[in-house]
């Protein structure tokens, strides 16, 4: 299959060749803002499919929306014409066409020219009204509020809020090429004259603003966001994009003494957290219970046991563990539990409490196995 992109460097454009690429579509066409105009020609020749996503938002003269918008689109449809290719068209318009301005009318004339096109040639049109469209890629401080937000707040530059409590409506990059990808396919999601992403988040400004520190403060806090919620996700995943590439790690408070380390790793409201604990050599960790916190300990590297003794009972039960075989230990309540270096070199071991600590609550008791 032949596939045209017009706009291919762009945001939409970069996220959907990549995917195509992933899924092994091989003749892709790349047309953008560089590539010889005559080329357009002859990449409508022989097309199959058409992503018309070039366009112009951020001119610097009014005119150039309808040349940039209307005037692209009236060239590639033209071509298609020339050579009779009656391939289907998909046409990345704007929730904008709805309304009177420059950028709007220009858009809401290359749906026109697309429909008339259509209704002329019986070519199949699929026209997408865009909200706006956030995630990786997408370059900040120029027409997407999300994207320069994420840059600024991950850059520690000032951000302006102006009316927090506006209403946007926005789709993930993702969602987007999974459409515009199921469109090539025949599945599209039409309604009506128009085809639409199915997932569409409506959220303030503020609420974006507000959960955008908090990805920026969870390094400090050890938080995860709320990986349940589809939006957060989403978001959480583009802010990370946008962090300066000299700020991709961050330290973690490592509490260490002459029996080895101890150190939080990650913590989360509903989940827990997860630790990294270094016993030295030799050295036991531990000796204590709790009556409704409980573990899971995986030794990742080296080897040692761990042993565990019910507060009411002698006897003792061990559990050797080993770097070179990774399998999980639970720790129940009511159990004495220590865990002993027997080896050579540093104990490793991933732990998981099924409760942040609480210094004010610790329900750790002492008790030697």
């Amino acid at each position: 299959m032949n596939i045209l992109v017009t706009g291919a460097g762009g945001f939409i454009g970069k996220n959907l060749i990549a995917e195509l690429r992933n899924r092994n579509y091989e003749n892709i066409f790349e047309f953008t803002k560089e590539t010889d105009a005559s080329l357009l020609d002859e990449y409508c020749k022989i097309a199959d499919f058409v992503f018309h996503l070039a366009g112009v938002n951020r001119p610097k003269e009014h005119s150039e929306f309808m040349k940039g918008n209307f005037g692209l689109t009236s060239k590639l449809l033209g071509c298609l014409k020339k050579h009779q290719n009656t391939c289907p068209v998909m046409f990345s318009s704007s929730i904008q066409a709805e309304l009177d301005n420059p950028y709007g009318r220009s858009k809401k004339a290359g749906e026109e020219a697309l429909f008339n096109y259509s209704r002329e040639t019986g070519a199949k049109v699929l026209v997408y009204r865009f909200p706006n469209v956030f995630g990786k890629w997408c370059k900040p401080n120029y027409n997407s509020a999300v994207a320069t937000f994420c840059h600024n707040i991950a850059s520690d530059v000032p951000i302006t809020v102006r009316d927090p409590d506006v209403v946007l409506n926005l789709v993930y990059i993702d969602d987007v090429v999974e459409e515009l990808i199921n469109a090539l396919n025949g599945k599209e999601n039409r309604v009506g004259d128009f085809c639409e992403i199915p997932v569409v988040h409506k959220i303030t400004l503020g609420e974006i603003v507000d959960l955008i520190y908090s990805f920026k403060n969870s390094r400090e806090e050890l938080s995860i966001p709320d990986m349940s919620n589809g939006f957060i996700k989403k978001l959480y995943s583009t802010y990370l994009s946008y962090l300066p590439e000299d700020q991709f790690n961050y330290d973690l408070k490592m509490n260490v003494d002459q029996r080895g380390s101890f150190t939080e790793f990650i913590k989360t409201p509903d989940r827990g957290q997860v630790s990294v604990n270094i016993t030295k050599p030799g050295i036991t960790k531990g000796n204590h219970w709790h009556h409704t916190k409980n573990e899971k300990f995986l030794v990742v590297s080296g080897k040692g046991v761990i042993r565990f003794r019910k507060v009411d009972s002698d006897e003792v039960i061990e559990y050797f563990v080993s770097g070179d075989k990774l399998e999980v230990v639970d720790i129940p309540t009511g159990y004495v539990h220590n865990i002993e270096n027997l080896g050579d070199t540093d104990l490793i071991t991933i732990m998981w409490a099924n409760e942040c600590f609480d210094p004010e609550k610790p329900d750790t008791y002492y008790s030697e196995v």
